[in-house]
């Protein structure tokens, strides 16, 4: 039974890592868009994030995998789930984002400028370091919390945790003890994540605290 939960891990992680890499590369033009000084970029970037935040993700899931076959654009389950959690996440990451930059003081760019600094060089040396401080909980906190939402894509079809335990529940009668496994499995994965990245919190403050 442990082995069968076992095997759905790599697809777990493999739907997990790809959307979260890719909403966070599509949070970065959003993110833009929400402080854009053209108010009208502002808002369509606010609405958007506002409106993929309210919808729930297993919603999301059944609109594109249910849905887009309607307007002859099929994808398979994992397609589809990678799909509808990268759009999910780059809402989140998005103000995530947005979050980190507001934290940092308008005196650092004031100071930068003073010093002859172009924007480029000052958002990569001065302002991306001391935001990502600020963000890396944030976002591990999120990446966590994908992992758990990733179970959603067993209602799809996804060979994951979740639908291993499914059909090892069947198989054996063993509801329970099924389902336990998959719930110390999601820990197994998660509890690494969250101390790597509190290791990683803990040296970027020290050596932002020496500089």
């Amino acid at each position: 039974m442990l082995v069968q939960i076992a095997s759905g891990i790599g697809m777990t992680l493999a739907i997990t890592g790809a959307s979260l890499a890719i909403g966070a590369i599509l949070a970065l033009p959003l993110v833009a868009a929400r402080r854009s000084t053209w108010t009208p970029l502002r808002v369509v970037a606010t609405a958007y994030i506002d409106v993929i935040r309210a919808i729930p993700p297993i919603t999301w899931l059944f609109l594109i995998y249910f849905g887009l076959p309607q307007y002859a654009l099929r994808l398979d389950s994992v397609s589809a789930s990678i799909l509808g959690f990268s759009v999910i996440a780059s809402a989140y990451m998005a103000e995530t984002y947005r979050a980190g930059l507001l934290s940092i003081p308008k005196g650092q760019w004031e100071a930068s400028t003073a010093l002859g600094m172009r924007f480029l060089p000052t958002t990569r040396h001065i302002i991306t370091p001391q935001a990502f401080k600020v963000t890396l909980p944030a976002v591990a906190a999120y990446a966590i919390a994908l992992i758990k939402d990733s179970a959603l894509a067993s209602t799809i079809g996804v060979h994951e945790i979740t639908y291993q335990a499914g059909l090892a529940s069947k198989a054996t009668h063993q509801g329970l003890l099924s389902f336990t496994i998959a719930g110390l499995l999601y820990i197994a994965i998660s509890l690494p994540l969250a101390l790597a990245a509190r290791r990683v919190d803990s040296t970027l403050r020290q050596k932002l605290e020496v500089a």
